[in-house]
């Protein structure tokens, strides 16, 4: 699966954290991030991953980018709902492209450890769900 986890600013500690946690896991995957936060969960964890630009310059339109040619599966986007800052991504933007082509977003700690540890069972693979 092609995963992309993002953080605002007063959450990068918690996708570091995270991704030491659930590093076997997510190690199994293709990772994508923003910047700086795919820098920290490098220092961290030494996961291969595909940084794009900071949030700031665009990164989070570049995975936007991938959602929409569908070659997104989940989203990890620790927001901070109460200090966003001007300069951090647009969580709406990509939760609204998300909601078009049907990829799973966690927006919180909650949600990301439920979708991955469903993801580490096998229960994550929506694409192939029969109606």
């Amino acid at each position: 699966m092609n995963i992309a986890l993002i953080a605002h600013d007063k959450k990068k500690n918690d996708m570091v954290n995270f991704a030491v946690a659930f590093k076997d896991i997510l190690a199994k995957h293709n990772l994508f991030t923003t910047g700086t936060t795919g820098k920290r969960i490098i220092e961290a964890t030494s996961l291969k991953l595909h940084r794009f630009l900071s949030g700031p310059l665009g990164g989070d339109q570049q995975i936007g980018s991938k959602v929409a040619d569908n070659d997104i599966d989940l989203i990890i986007f620790l927001r901070d709902p109460l200090t966003a800052q001007p300069h951090e991504p647009d969580i709406l933007a990509l939760m609204r492209l998300c909601d078009v082509h049907n990829i799973p977003v966690a927006t919180n700690l909650g949600t990301a450890e439920v979708l991955i540890k469903a993801l580490e069972r096998g229960e994550l693979d929506w694409r192939n769900a029969t109606e």
